[in-house]
């Protein structure tokens, strides 16, 4: 059996985080763009296109992401696409953000007094306008609180990647305790670093829903 002192295992650990790091940062940005196409689309009220907006998000919602893993692992190679844990991660968890980040945005955009858009209207703006000079920049500063608090379900949601043999924090954490037989030790310290990833994005989320509510009332 290899010894493996605690520094070992934290460094080691703290080299998966990178990745753990890197797959989060993807999901929420390319969620975050995929999620604004939806929500215009949505908005524009088109023939059947908010209806098929809201059977995406139904459904990225109603199933389990670790479901939708397996099928962006397995269902990619399909169509003859060489599929590598990291492309279907990144996929998976894209699609998964973009879902729940439409929803979020578009609570935000309801909330906006519909005498907003009325007054939009009676400028003569055309829809884009409409959304980009008056709905959006008001819903963007009650959007922002609950999207930053977002971020770390998808941090979380990353440790479900090590099903299909995505090496992140957790896949490491496993791999490592195989190898020192330690396993409390090393999954304390992948606890650890979890917390020290999410516990800051929740603090920002709470002082900015504060903010948020004191600059309203």
């Amino acid at each position: 059996m290899v010894e493996f002192s605690l520094w070992d295992i934290l460094r080691n650990l703290l080299l998966a985080a990178r990745w753990t790091v890197s797959l989060s940062l993807i999901a929420f940005i390319g969620g975050g763009l995929v999620g604004l196409v939806l929500l215009v689309l949505r908005l524009s009220k088109l023939r059947g296109v908010d209806r098929a907006v809201g059977a995406y998000v139904q459904v990225f919602q109603g199933t389990p992401l670790l479901m939708q893993l397996f099928l962006a692992y397995f269902g990619i190679a399909l169509f003859g696409i060489k599929t590598s844990p990291w492309t279907a991660a990144a996929v998976a968890l894209t699609l998964y953000t973009s879902a729940y980040l439409t929803e979020i945005w578009r609570g935000c955009v309801a909330s906006i007094p519909k005498g907003q858009w009325e007054a939009a209207q009676s400028l003569a703006l055309n829809f884009g306008e409409q959304l980009r000079h008056v709905v959006l920049p008001q819903a963007l500063r009650i959007a922002v609180p609950p999207t930053v608090g977002f971020l770390v379900q998808v941090i979380k949601g990353t440790a479900l990647a090590s099903v299909i043999g995505f090496v992140e924090l957790t896949k490491a954490g496993s791999m490592i305790s195989n190898a020192t037989y330690k396993p409390f030790l090393v999954y304390a310290c992948v606890a650890l670093l979890y917390f020290v990833l999410c516990f800051p994005v929740s603090l920002v989320a709470q002082s900015l829903e504060r903010k948020l509510h004191g600059h309203r009332r």
